[in-house]
């Protein structure tokens, strides 16, 4: 008994150092840049910033050439535990609504080495763009990055519809209300 309390202690620590480990990078977010201070974070309903970001060719992709579509922008890191777990509910949703939606993953802390290494390694279907160190503090003040994952969904008119914070299961049941109309 004295194994199985030390074993659910030791786990319950290392979940907890993860999830802090992931909301601590995301805070430096932020706090790292001064021009990101000066930056006003948007709200639901509010137009989304826009912004120009490489793929994974290096071409730029500008968030405005995907309006028409709802659209999920997707914060992560292949450092990020929660955002790597997420990724089979991801694909999933994708699957299940891609022809209403475009997923636009936004790599964050990542060299470009591995964040095409985890593309790859994980088969991610939808658009992929990497916010490098010195553009995260603007866009993520812009969007109130406070963790990750953020996921937020962005209406046709390219609105801001809903933020989600962490890998909630409640953002695949939203998807599913929202496309059943």
């Amino acid at each position: 008994m004295m194994k199985k309390t030390m074993m659910t202690m030791i786990l319950l620590s290392v979940t907890f150092s993860l999830m802090a480990s992931c909301g601590q990078r995301a805070k430096t977010v932020t706090a790292s840049a001064q021009e990101a201070e000066q930056v006003e974070a948007v709200a639901d309903g509010e137009l989304a910033p826009d912004f120009e970001l490489p793929d994974l060719q290096g071409n730029p992709l500008k968030l405005s050439s995907l309006r028409g579509k709802y659209v999920v922008l997707d914060f992560w890191g292949s450092w990020c535990i929660w955002c790597i777990r997420g990724i089979p509910s991801m694909k999933e949703a994708y699957a299940k609504h891609k022809d209403k939606m475009e997923i636009l993953g936004i790599d964050c802390r990542d060299k470009e080495e591995k964040w095409k290494a985890a593309v790859e390694e994980h088969s991610l279907p939808w658009l992929q763009v990497r916010c490098s160190d010195e553009q995260l503090p603007t866009i993520g003040a812009q969007y109130n990055i406070e963790g990750f994952p953020t996921k937020v969904v962005i209406d046709p008119d390219g609105k801001i519809v809903r933020v989600i914070v962490g890998e909630d299961p409640a953002f695949y049941t939203f998807l599913d209300e929202l496309f059943a109309k």
